[in-house]
């Protein structure tokens, strides 16, 4: 099958530092893609170049494409509407609006919200529909950052570190809605949690030092310790949790 994205030779400089050097890799039509790689390779810098937010004084090159479709020198919110959800790292729920507002603000003119699948998935998110998001837990707002980009249909979600700094409960019930997600439309997913990986990949694509160090199927890398060690850093059975790297605009480069 064809992949629903391809990126070819992806360089990305941000206020000068050369963060992503030549990275290629396809992302499946189905299942879970995961993005791997120690801290400060650049991963979010990746998903952040696919769907158009590379700042101001960053320079992208190479190619992009969701299916025959090029991706690059497109506005977001036109790449949003063709069908691309993104999940950030740091959620960026509107803290000051309520759980109602937050989600009514990513309906997409012209399209039916799918509030039955949002609420399906997080009934949390119905029953604290009143409440302003900032008041919610780390883990309610994951929710709601999922939530946001569920409401639409999409051919691709992006979503980065869905798992980082929640309890292992709420970790447990963001990887399983994950898992369902998945089987309805394909993910490419940055996650740090080898237990998540382990449940949720199919294939894997590992960054070293901006480039692709490692590709291929994910449960067979899981597999071979020696290999996850050495590329990770980690050993297969824990979570890798390092200090987070910047670029000079001050945000993540990881």
């Amino acid at each position: 099958m064809e992949p629903v994205l391809t990126v070819e030779n992806l360089s990305v400089r941000i206020a000068g530092l050369h963060i992503l050097q030549g990275v290629s890799f396809p992302v499946a039509p189905t299942g879970v893609t995961v993005l791997l790689g120690r801290n400060g390779v650049g991963k979010t810098t990746t998903l952040r170049a696919i769907v158009g937010l590379t700042p101001r004084n960053g320079e992208v090159r190479g190619t992009i494409r969701m299916g025959a479709q090029s991706l690059l020198a497109r506005p977001t919110y036109r790449l949003v509407r063709s069908g691309l959800g993104y999940v950030p790292e740091d959620r960026c729920v509107f803290a000051g609006l309520t759980v109602a507002e937050n989600l009514r603000l990513a309906e997409r003119r012209g399209a039916e919200a799918a509030y039955d699948r949002v609420f399906a998935l997080f009934p949390e998110l119905e029953r604290r529909a009143r409440q302003r998001a900032g008041s919610l837990s780390g883990g309610q707002q994951q929710m709601l950052a999922i939530g946001r980009v569920l409401l639409n249909e999409n051919r691709l979600l992006l979503i980065d570190e869905p798992t980082k700094g929640l309890a292992p409960k709420v970790v447990t019930e963001v990887t399983e809605v994950l898992e369902r997600v998945a089987e309805s439309m394909p993910v490419l997913l940055v996650e740090q949690n080898l237990a998540v990986v382990r449940r949720l990949a199919k294939d894997a694509v590992v960054l070293a030092a901006g480039q692709v160090a490692w590709a291929g199927d994910a449960q067979e890398l899981l597999l071979e310790t020696a290999l996850t060690k050495s590329l990770l850093g980690v050993g297969t059975g824990e979570p890798h949790r390092g200090p987070e790297q910047a670029a000079a605009t001050g945000k993540d480069a990881n």
